[in-house]
């Protein structure tokens, strides 16, 4: 695909930039370039190559999914936190409906 002055120019109102025509030349030239390089990047064989997000392997770290003993910061204590709510229904905070 090959980028033109009339194509540069009409880049250029979209992104509300004001160009000469000598910078609209120098434009379609680089625009050019561009273009042509990520051209050559499909043409890579890629078929072989796992798809990654980073350079070297990340994994998470896990800790154990355990209620807290602590009877002041543990768990099993949703009665006790539904009494401050100003609404509670079937176990959960009641909210007002947003959407209909």
């Amino acid at each position: 695909m090959a980028i033109d002055q009339a194509t540069v120019r009409k880049i250029a109102s979209l992104a509300r930039i004001a160009i000469s025509d000598a910078e609209a030349a120098a434009m379609e030239g680089e625009l050019n370039g561009i273009l042509g390089w990520v051209e050559q990047l499909g043409e890579v064989d890629v078929s072989g190559v796992e798809p990654m997000t980073a350079v070297i392997p990340n994994t998470l770290r896990l800790r154990d999914d355990v209620v807290d003993a602590d009877p002041l910061t543990g768990g099993n204590r949703r009665d006790d936190i539904l009494a401050n709510a100003p609404a509670a229904m079937h176990g959960f905070f009641g909210v007002p409906k947003v959407i209909e």
